[in-house]
């Protein structure tokens, strides 16, 4: 499988998913350490800069799955909750846009469990209305990185969309001995 990834940070799937034999064909990062990170390590993978209008240049290849975690400062319970009305938040809309630009077979976007309550939870209706409009089946859950070997709790909303169906997409968050009331 391939990917692009936004939002890309210093390359979590990409690290994690090589040993799939996935590889990057894009990043969207604008901050210039990571920029620097991804380079020395990807130094073949274009860095396409700015999630913004990202999906309007026409530089980003087809690609089987768009992975990101757009920014969480405004969904955050520590942040100030301007939701989408932040142009940090509105970048989740962004991701969407690119979505339906690229058109990937999947798409995997994560952020903070705020996401879920900020703005009544009208905001991440909206995201969920703006991939589902695309006719994008969707699963979302809430993991802890601490049952993932990392030792700190580090709580996220995954939402993973498939281009055919919700039950793909609900597959790969909801595996048979995770839901059985054992969070761990």
């Amino acid at each position: 499988m391939n990917f692009g990834s936004v939002c890309s940070g210093i390359g979590a799937p990409e690290v994690a998913w090589s040993s799939l034999g996935w590889s990057p064909q894009w990043f969207s990062e604008i901050a210039a350490f990571p920029s620097k990170v991804l380079a020395h390590h990807f130094s073949q993978v274009p860095n396409h800069g700015s999630l913004e209008g990202l999906s309007t240049r026409n530089v980003c290849s087809p690609v089987d799955v768009i992975v990101g975690g757009t920014p969480c400062q405004s969904f955050s319970i520590a942040g100030l909750r301007g939701g989408l009305a932040d142009s940090r938040g509105n970048l989740a809309l962004e991701f969407a846009r690119l979505v339906d630009a690229v058109r990937p077979r999947w798409f995997v976007w994560e952020n903070v469990p705020g996401v879920l309550s900020v703005n009544g939870g009208r905001d991440f209706g909206a995201i969920i209305r703006a991939l589902a409009e695309l006719g994008y089946g969707l699963a979302w859950r809430v993991l802890d990185a601490r049952y993932f070997g990392v030792p700190q709790r580090r709580r996220r909303v995954f939402l993973v969309g498939n281009s055919r169906s919700s039950v793909a997409a609900a597959a790969v968050l909801f595996e048979p001995e995770g839901v059985r009331r054992n969070t761990a």
